[in-house]
């Protein structure tokens, strides 16, 4: 029988990469902008892996659009401001483990491994060329081509590129929002209990991992009944 093509799909923030001081700092500085007081910091990161646009919009109900575009503007000039100063080693660093994953993940030939995240284009490809990550994902699927989170359009979208069917799809992630997304487009989800949601707020996900080297089994058995 001829292997299946498995397609891997991982969330970034708060699942790849730590880059919570740098999100809540850009989030500080876009409310101080528009004379708003910051939201406390467990609010900002509740709403990591939305876009930035609705982000700013559900921290901040009620306000006008030249105003969230004038937030948005400051958030992503100060975020660029961080990375260039700090370099992706300091401000948004691998979680301990994952590199080691994800070669041995993409080691597997039948194992297509992609991307689906709320981060911009030019955010994305900055952190993918400073962990020489690149290679890796071979379907990058970023906020300024979908709508945001949990709309499933990333991962319809990475499914149609590489072929591969919805129960052969499984996305990573470390949010409520990338678990209703998976679901919306019919694939598995393993949440990740190291980022910005409770893994509590993951109810129906097809497993949770405590640390990064226990995510291939947990692929495996979410996979097991397909082989």
């Amino acid at each position: 029988m001829t292997a299946r093509l498995r397609l891997i799909l991982f969330d970034v923030d708060g699942t790849l990469v730590d880059s919570q001081n740098d999100i809540v700092a850009s989030m500080s500085a876009a409310f101080r902008s528009v004379g708003q007081t910051p939201p406390a910091r467990a609010a900002i990161l509740s709403i990591v892996g939305l876009s930035l646009e609705r982000a700013v919009e559900h921290l901040a109900p009620d306000l006008l659009p030249a105003t969230y575009k004038k937030m948005v503007d400051v958030y992503k000039k100060t975020y660029a401001d961080l990375r260039r100063s700090g370099g992706a080693d300091r401000s948004s660093p691998l979680f301990p483990g994952a590199r080691a994953v994800l070669d041995d993940l993409a080691s597997e030939p039948m194992h297509l491994l992609g991307v689906a995240t709320g981060k911009s284009r030019r955010g994305l490809t900055f952190l993918l060329d400073a962990h020489g990550l690149q290679d890796i994902f071979i379907t990058q699927q970023v906020a300024d081509h979908h709508p945001s989170k949990p709309h499933p359009s990333t991962v319809l979208t990475a499914m149609g590129e590489m072929g591969v069917s919805a129960q052969d799809t499984v996305v990573i992630g470390d949010t409520r929002f990338d678990l209703e997304m998976a679901r919306a487009a019919g694939a598995r989800f393993i949440g990740v209990s190291w980022g910005y949601h409770a893994p509590a707020s993951m109810t129906g996900a097809d497993a949770i991992v405590e640390q990064f080297d226990e995510l291939p089994a947990a692929i495996a058995r979410v996979w097991s009944d397909l082989t």
